[in-house]
């Protein structure tokens, strides 16, 4: 293993299952600056879940990552395949002789640390650090699935060398399921690119209301359409709905039976940053969260914001006077998107003031900065072990 000093590479190997959404930014981000700083990077992910968008950038990293880029098939649900994702994890954990091995959500993070004896048994000392990412966290302590999480992490907490949350409220709901034991924790937040901090303006023809994520019910696009239903008789307001997901259709329906065909587009997922001018002030009705990077990227871009008060979000505007609401409350989102509507310089100002507090605390450099300082932590008590 390669010695600990801060000005020597190291050589890393990411885990992850589906190569979409905020863990695949968050993995591209860090696997990047990683690369940047001189470091031997590698990414193993699920070939089978990539879309053009994916593949566009998977594509752009993979010149830096000197450790190579591994497509190998991992079903989303457990099962017998997922012998076989290991059995390869193993193989090319091997082949590179790392330092770490950091597996993030369910399935990277159980790839990762199930590898460890395998490796161990070899004569190596590589340390596995795992990221959780949402998911398996909104499970609640004493139903089924939260005791299979409580236990199965038990397990796999013995083969672990660093827990990362992006959040306290990733750490605070992982303690609740699986206990405050084990091995040693850091909160670390997301952060974002210095070319996410450009100002992204609305279009001329920019909706009042702008949503930005799967279209499921977890993420409360129907409590918006409920609220755009009360609003619309005394204002007729506009609203453009980005994303896909399982519950489309369910949404379209919603509207269609609300009346809502003139005030409501559907025109499918994008990058947020290209949807961000589509419309002024960006909702985010989530009955769940964990760290959202839509609410990061809105705070960066200057965009005003109505959130609701779950997860990390209040991480994200503590300090600033961007208010957050009930989560499930139609009423509280149809009263601040009324207080926007009626107030459009004092919501500006809020998201400029939350824009310089985003850009205080949330960068990739600074998230870098801690990953790599908890990685060097981890091995020097290896070594000293």
């Amino acid at each position: 293993m390669t010695e600990t000093r801060a000005d020597v590479p190291l050589r890393i190997l990411h885990v992850m299952r589906a190569p979409v959404g905020g863990l695949f930014r968050h993995v591209l981000d860090l696997a990047g600056e990683q690369a940047q700083r001189g470091h031997y990077v590698g990414i193993v992910a699920d070939r089978t879940s990539a879309d053009a968008l994916t593949v566009q950038r998977l594509s752009a990293i993979e010149p830096k990552l000197k450790l190579g880029l591994y497509l190998i098939p991992m079903s989303r649900r457990p099962g017998l395949g997922d012998l076989g994702a290991l059995r390869s994890v193993v193989k090319i954990a091997r082949a590179l002789d790392l330092d770490v091995l950091h597996g993030h959500g369910a399935k990277g993070g159980a790839y990762a640390r199930l590898a460890k004896p395998w490796l161990s048994f070899r004569g190596g000392r590589v340390a596995v650090f795992y990221t959780p990412h949402g998911g398996s966290l909104h499970y609640k302590p004493g139903t089924a699935a939260g005791t299979a999480f409580m236990v199965l992490e038990r397990i796999m907490g013995m083969m672990t060398d660093g827990l990362i949350f992006e959040s306290d409220f990733a750490r605070s709901a992982y303690a609740r399921l699986a206990g405050t034991g084990g091995a040693p924790r850091r909160v670390i937040p997301n952060g974002l690119r210095p070319s996410d901090f450009d100002v992204r303006p609305p279009n001329p023809d920019a909706a009042n209301f702008l949503f930005i994520g799967e279209l499921r019910a977890l993420k409360g696009v129907d409590i918006l359409l409920d609220a755009l239903a009360r609003i619309v008789p005394t204002h007729p307001v506009r609203a453009v709905i980005v994303g896909g997901g399982p519950d489309a259709e369910t949404f379209k329906a919603q509207a269609k039976s609300l009346k809502l065909d003139l005030h409501v587009t559907f025109p499918g997922a994008m990058p947020a940053l290209d949807a961000f001018p589509l419309g002024h002030c960006l909702v985010v009705p989530s009955r769940a969260e964990s760290f959202p990077y839509v609410v990061l990227e809105a705070g960066a871009a200057g965009k005003p914001l109505i959130a609701t008060n779950v997860g990390g979000i209040p991480e994200i505007v503590a300090g600033t006077q961007t208010g957050l609401i009930p989560a499930g409350s139609v009423e509280a989102l149809a009263r601040a998107m009324e207080g926007v509507l009626a107030d459009p310089d004092g919501a500006q100002a809020r998201a400029a003031e939350l824009r310089a507090a985003v850009q205080n605390k949330f960068t990739v450099a600074a998230m870098t900065d801690g990953v790599l300082d908890f990685y060097r932590t981890a091995l020097a008590d290896r070594s000293d072990s």
